[in-house]
């Protein structure tokens, strides 16, 4: 019965003991997994989200293209009258040479029962031209919402690509077309093949159309329902594919979101940690499969440590078990036997105890100091050589048998000495030296180097029971290496020298191409905008002539669409100069409140045309800033909030701060997605809203603002809640209001009754012929008497004394070498004197501008809007008292 009892108190030991090694083995197993596969997620999730932004970026390169062709109008011609055999090969043309440009996959126009009239591929034998595609859901939703997407297999051409499609409207704004473009993924899938693990895209419907593994292209991630299966057959969305199930098994479930699976089919491979992204615009998913092999063997690695812990608690209880056992032994031994174990015992104790002792001294003098690399020797406080090692023995080379236990130190060193080893001088005074060094408990340290060409490097240091140690290291290796890399130092700052000089010269060999590349993009500009400004003019005279109604409002939206292009010339010149370095900032200290009344004035009428309401709360705040910066900067903060806000309204105001003033633009838009708060300061970006508006954005407005933000050394803030708005802000410097120079006396305002244009006798003088046609155009117009001049040279032919005009438009470049500035004072020389003069330049920047001011002129940049023009003439006019 005990026996029995015993060997079950030992099975429920045993039992217990492995269940907790279990057990934490398992724990263990769990932690080191879910941290590793946690580290591993992090990793996914941020590869993943590159991706997605290169594969935006690649769809955001086409999404303008169908709304620019729909515009075009003959395409829009061609869909309201059946186009005959001459014009569908001229639409053919067309788009062949647009696909030329764009490098987009297909282009082709539908008419509005999804009849394909034109393509790009028209001279190719699977081209699009003839087939009907009015069961493709890009054509529904074109037709239905205006934009429609959708990733399909082409039905002709059997290629696979994202189709982005736009409805072409009437006149009177119905649908009477459809131009698709084939956005085509494959430059994508060649980027993914350099990439880290398996790539997946896949449908709203769990169906993998792009990857870099080609096993997984066409897999079902999930079983397709009957209604998805149904939708796709109709659609044919994957034309000529054959679907195939994706098989896995979910091994675990990470909590942001990640999973731990084992692929099964296609070519099962072990364990992968798979990640997803969701895409919400076009509703697509990205996945990433990583090998988790490494995180597994970690776990294992983990768990078996975990469990090698118990190890010593078994064993330590086997050791206590067999203890007690023998400690029961020997108590039920014989009385007799114990008086004899007891005896035998004491006397082993004993002889124990002794060898130990002799052990333990044995250890204090030598045993203990073997292991160290140095020679090591110490003397106790009667200087007496009490313990050594055999490394202080090799350095000095000592004879066998000259160390002894209890010798003076100062035999030693007089053996050192009748080998020269103290170094020259004499050899009492060095040996009395060393000695007393010992006797005082100093501390020293002091390299030596030895005839045969070694370094020792000696320290010496108290103990604190008395007497003294000395360590003896070999660092003649140290020493080579130190002068090595003096000499490599050396060598590297001549190295730097040369490569610094190099770089000065490469630096200035690229600032004056960077001087050259503003150079030329401001004379591009310059010669973009001409032809602008020529056609403003013709649309300001245009409009003076029309009764109104719908002839009216046509011509506002062209003039719209000219303002648009103008505003994109315009930023893409403050890019060159911001990225040259070509603009600089002029600080001065001015009041906010006509800066900010300005602004609201401009933006309320833009604001009030589209619905809204542009609210403004004044502020008497002084600043230290450039203005016309700071103004460029609220210009674009108010464009952006009037863009981007459907209804309701925008705030102009301003905040005081510690750091200064913080002017904030808030509205009640679509706000912004925190993953793209930043990306909407880089080039080229803006957010895709869905919001229709006459102009399109070329998304360069907030990069040029945050540019002048550092160039100012202005901080930029933004604060938004997406479908509820955002608040745009820049924080500027306070100034001093004593530094604020007093503002001009404003001259009386002027009823038309009392233009002073009627019979006003004006010169223009412009190199440009179409814009000094316009100008003349324009003038006549206002009942002016122009006179037009195209050349520095004709202008004085045509100067006389005493013929002075009443106003003159002076352009600001003239040719390549010659300004409106400079023939000013020559005209003024033969007329006797300067009229009222406007100076107009397509050049916009702050230096161009202060130099017209300074010379005392008014400037009006180009393209002048017509009313910006007029305003600016009759101010001339009134302020020079020629009216």
């Amino acid at each position: 019965m005990a026996i029995r009892f015993r060997h079950g108190k030992i099975f429920a030991i045993a039992a217990l003991l492995a269940a907790g090694m279990a057990l934490s083995a398992l724990l263990a197993y769990r932690i080191a997994l879910r941290q590793s596969l946690g580290r591993m997620a992090g990793d996914s999730a941020q590869q993943l989200q590159l991706q997605s932004l290169a594969l935006q970026r690649l769809i955001d390169r086409y999404r303008v293209l169908p709304g620019t062709l729909a515009l075009d109008p003959e395409l829009r011609a061609a869909l309201l009258a059946p186009p005959d055999a001459t014009m569908q090969h001229y639409l053919n043309i067309k788009l062949e040479h647009a696909n030329g440009v764009t490098h987009a996959s297909t282009l082709t126009l539908l008419d509005r029962d999804g009849l394909a009239l034109a393509a790009n591929n028209w001279r190719e034998p699977s081209s699009n031209v003839g087939h009907r595609y009015d069961f493709r859901p890009y054509f529904q939703g074109a037709v239905a919402h205006g934009v429609g997407t959708f990733y399909a297999v082409g039905i002709s051409t059997h290629v696979p690509g994202y189709f982005i499609a736009e409805a072409v409207k009437g006149p009177r704004g119905e649908v009477i077309g459809v131009i698709s473009v084939k956005v085509p993924l494959g430059e994508l899938e060649r980027e993914w093949l350099h990439g880290d693990g398996t790539l997946l895209l896949s449908d709203r419907n769990g169906v993998v159309f792009l990857t870099n593994q080609p096993e997984w292209e066409f897999r079902e991630l999930s079983p397709l329902k009957p209604s998805e299966a149904a939708q796709m057959e109709a659609t044919r969305q994957y034309e000529g594919q054959q679907l195939r199930r994706a098989d896995y098994r979910v091994l675990d479930e990470l909590g942001d979101g990640s999973r731990l699976v084992r692929i099964v089919e296609p070519a099962g491979r072990g364990a992968r940690l798979w990640s997803s992204l969701e895409l919400p615009l076009e509703g697509w998913s990205l996945h990433l499969l990583r090998n988790a092999a490494g995180s597994l063997a970690t776990a294992r690695l983990a768990a078996a440590v975990a469990a090698g812990a118990w190890a010593p608690l078994i064993l330590l209880g086997l050791f206590l078990q067999q203890r007690r056992r023998l400690i029961q032994h020997r108590l039920q031994s014989r009385a007799e036997l114990e008086r004899l174990v007891a005896h035998y015992t004491g006397e082993l104790r004993s002889a124990q105890d002794s060898v130990v002792q002799a052990a333990e001294a044995a250890a204090s003098r030598n045993a203990s100091l073997e292991h160290l690399p140095q020679g090591v020797s110490v003397v106790d406080r009667e200087l007496r050589l009490v313990a050594w090692n055999t490394r202080y023995q090799e350095i000095f080379k000592f004879p066998p048998g000259l160390l002894q236990t209890g010798m003076p130190i100062e035999d030693v060193l007089r053996y050192n000495a009748r080998l020269g080893r103290l170094g020259p001088g004499s050899v009492e005074e060095a040996i009395q030296r060393r000695l007393d060094h010992m006797r005082s408990g100093s501390a020293h340290m002091f390299e030596r180097e030895r005839p045969d060409g070694s370094v020792l490097e000696i320290r010496g240091n108290p103990l604190p029971g008395g007497g003294f140690v000395t360590s003896f290291a070999d660092i003649t290796a140290y020493k080579a290496a130190a002068r090595d890399l003096r000499n490599l130092a050396t060598t590297l700052e001549q190295r730097i020298e040369e490569r610094t000089h190099d770089l000065e010269a490469a630096k200035a060999e690229a600032e004056h191409a960077n001087r050259g590349k503003t150079r030329f993009v401001a004379a591009a500009v310059h010669d973009l905008l001409q032809p602008l400004n020529a056609a403003r003019m013709y649309v300001g005279v245009l409009r003076g002539r029309l009764p109104g109604g719908d002839d009216r409002a046509l011509a506002d939206r062209v003039e719209s669409a000219l303002q648009a292009q103008d505003d994109l010339l315009a930023s893409l010149l403050d890019m060159a100069r911001l990225e040259a370095g070509a603009l600089s900032a002029r600080a001065v200290d001015l009041p906010l409140e006509p800066l900010l009344t300005g602004l609201a004035r401009q933006f309320g009428i833009l604001a009030q045309s589209r619905g809204l309401a542009l609210h403004y709360v004044p502020c008497q705040a002084t600043v230290h800033s450039d203005p016309l910066l700071l103004r460029r900067v609220l210009q674009n903060f108010l464009s952006n909030a009037i863009h981007y806000t459907p209804r309701g309204r925008v705030l102009l105001g301003c905040r005081r701060v510690d750091a200064g003033v913080r002017i904030e633009v808030w509205d009640t838009g679509v706000g912004i997605p925190e993953a793209k708060r930043q990306a909407i300061f880089e080039e080229f970006r803006r957010l895709d809203t869905g919001i229709e508006r006459d102009g399109r954005s070329a998304g360069l407005g907030l990069s040029i603002v945050d540019r002048i933000a550092r160039l100012l050394d202005h901080r930029i803030g933004l604060r938004s809640w997406p479908e509820r708005g955002s608040a745009f802000s820049v924080t500027v410097p306070y100034g001093d209001p004593a530094g604020v120079p007093a503002a001009p006396v404003a001259s009386s305002a002027v009823t038309d009754e009392d233009s002073p244009l009627r019979g006003c006798r004006v010169w223009c003088i412009d190199d440009a012929p179409r814009v000094r046609e316009a100008t003349g155009a324009l003038l006549r117009h206002w009942g002016c008497e122009a006179t037009l001049v195209d050349s520095a040279e004709q202008a004085m032919a045509l100067a006389r004394a005493g013929e002075a005009p009443d106003l003159l438009l002076l352009d600001y470049q003239l040719g390549e070498d010659v300004t409106g500035l400079d023939l000013l004072p020559r005209l003024a020389g033969r007329w006797g004197v300067q009229p009222p003069t406007i100076v107009l330049s397509a050049q916009k920047d702050a230096q161009t501008r202060m130099r017209v001011q300074e010379a005392g002129l008014r400037f009006l940049p180009k393209p002048a809007a017509p009313a910006a023009l007029r305003a600016v003439i009759s101010q001339a006019l009134l302020a020079s008292g020629a009216s």
